[in-house]
């Protein structure tokens, strides 16, 4: 599309004020953060920024990148997930092995092998398919200027309170102690072990598509290239993602995160409506309840995701797409609102998402998050058998 700068269209129009949105929140967000929380967590706050401008930009998802397996065979985005992953090992390993860096304690994402998790992970599968996105996906798809997509992020809130709800029912679920490679088979082990298996993934993947299809296109063949328009390389997204994820566990002392925000955000929602949530037991634990009285601003979760919405805005006005629309089918609003409520209660209960769980807890060893992946993709796998029930192509 050719654009007039004395005719500009509407999407046009709508990128300006979008991007002039964008940044000067973004700056104010900064120096408030800065001078109110410390310079640590407006440094976060713009590691989310960048976060949304990568996501965008590479349009990095893994809900489109696991239905394309199903639909088309492709696997060019779950390949390109494995080798993030292998370069986050790779950089992760050394790290947590240090335990501190600069004065912060390093400590990786690691949870039991719960029954809770295959479930929870099912469910978020699930619902990426139908809400149109995943944890991260939701995010800046919605910052991008997707009005489903907010809807999606709504039921993700609901779904999350929920979740919080039950979480002491699922806690009393049988379950093995947490395993981690690192812990059990040292350093050099648990990046061979995990790079072993990132090809084993990788060579599957490739496998499938070539009987699919006879060959491995580039992902990325004949497509332009603009670093502040985007769109940019899968693999380029891949990489800067390993850089947002070790930048936040050398600040915030723990790998990236999203959900939790989400349960935070859905509590005081509730709190404000009159709900005394203080009883329930997941807000009992350690600073938890404090979370409900603090500014949302001091919790780090939040911070990047807010990060995150506004980098994918300021991305879309860039790439002069930020074209939001109201006219959202019935069909596909209810697979939003269902896919959201799936996400957030999945999340809870599994011990994270795509970002928590797959990424981070698989990039620290973690056992968890190669339980969560395999249950996650079977979910995803019915999710998109289910996508054209509610009209979704």
């Amino acid at each position: 599309m050719t654009f007039n700068a004395s005719h500009p269209d509407i999407t046009q129009i709508q990128s300006r004020r979008g991007m002039g949105f964008a940044l000067i929140l973004s700056v104010l967000m900064a120096l408030y953060l800065t001078n109110t929380y410390g310079w640590r967590q407006g440094v976060l706050f713009a590691v989310g920024l960048s976060a949304g401008v990568i996501l965008y930009h590479a349009a990095f998802g893994f809900t489109a990148a696991w239905r394309e397996v199903v639909t088309t065979g492709r696997g060019a985005g779950l390949r390109a997930q494995m080798v993030m992953l292998g370069v986050a090992v790779i950089c992760f390993v050394p790290l947590l092995s240090m335990g501190e860096v600069a004065g912060t304690n390093l400590r990786g994402s690691v949870a039991p092998l719960s029954v809770s998790i295959p479930i929870g992970a099912f469910m978020f599968g699930v619902g990426m398919q139908l809400g149109g996105g995943c944890a991260s996906g939701t995010l800046f798809t919605a910052g991008g200027g997707n009005v489903r997509m907010l809807v999606t992020l709504a039921g993700f809130i609901a779904g999350s309170l929920l979740g919080t709800w039950h979480w002491q029912s699922w806690q009393g679920v049988p379950r093995l102690a947490p395993f981690s490679l690192l812990e059990n088979f040292g350093a050099i082990g648990a990046i061979v072990i995990s790079l072993a298996l990132f090809a084993s993934v990788w060579f599957a993947a490739s496998a499938y598509e070539k009987h699919r299809h006879g060959s491995l296109p580039s992902a990325d063949e004949g497509k332009p290239f603009s670093f502040l328009r985007g769109p940019w390389p899968l693999i380029a997204g891949a990489l800067a993602l390993v850089v947002v994820n070790v930048s936040t566990l050398l600040l915030a002392g723990r790998p990236w995160g999203v959900t939790a925000a989400f349960a935070l955000w859905g509590g005081k929602i509730a709190t404000f409506a009159g709900m005394d949530l203080t009883t329930w037991a997941y807000w009992q634990r350690t600073g938890s309840a404090a979370s409900l009285d603090a500014s949302i601003f001091n919790d780090i979760t939040s911070v990047m995701n807010i990060g995150i919405m506004l980098g994918a805005l300021l991305a879309a006005s860039l790439a002069r797409k930020f074209s939001p629309s109201l006219k959202v089918p019935m069909g596909s609003l209810i697979a939003a609102v269902t896919g959201g409520l799936l996400l957030g209660y999945g999340a809870r209960i599994a011990f994270g998402c795509n970002i928590g769980a797959y990424f981070s807890g698989i990039s620290s060893t973690s056992l968890h998050g190669w339980l969560w992946f395999a249950a996650a993709f079977a979910g995803s796998t019915l999710g998109t058998r289910l996508r054209p029930l509610f009209g979704l192509s």
